[in-house]
């Protein structure tokens, strides 16, 4: 029951940007919606969490489950590295100003394969040290 919950709550959030938009999604655009399911999923165990109400943030942890097996498989932490490493080699960024820049062009080579925060925390840390 849980699993299939989880599925039509995808469907639906699929459909309702197809609506709002007027168009077809694509796999990239899928993915980001299931990224961001997940990311309100994590959201809400941790309120669920202070608030001690550990069966709700279990739910919310199957769901996520059956989530992530719709994501295509991910880059490590080191993988991520070394691209954001080749991307700010590409843009020529040299502090802390260009990051936005260097997000940009990380966003348009990772999206959908790498989790963005990761990507963030990897672009922060090469510019910065």
């Amino acid at each position: 029951a849980q699993r299939l919950g989880a599925i039509r709550m995808l469907t639906a959030a699929i459909k309702q940007k197809e609506v709002d938009e007027r168009i077809e999604l694509d796999d990239a655009a899928v993915v980001g919606i299931v990224d961001k399911l997940i990311k309100q999923r994590k959201d809400s165990i941790e309120a669920f969490e202070k608030a001690g109400r550990q069966d709700l943030a279990d739910n919310e942890a199957a769901e996520i489950a059956v989530l992530q097996a719709y994501l295509p498989a991910r880059l490590s932490r080191e993988e991520i590295a070394e691209q954001v490493k080749a991307i700010v080699a590409e843009t020529g960024a040299k502090g802390p100003g260009d990051i936005g820049k260097v997000m940009g062009a990380a966003k348009a080579k990772l999206a959908g394969k790498a989790d963005m925060g990761q990507v963030s925390a990897a672009v922060k840390a090469a510019l910065t040290g």
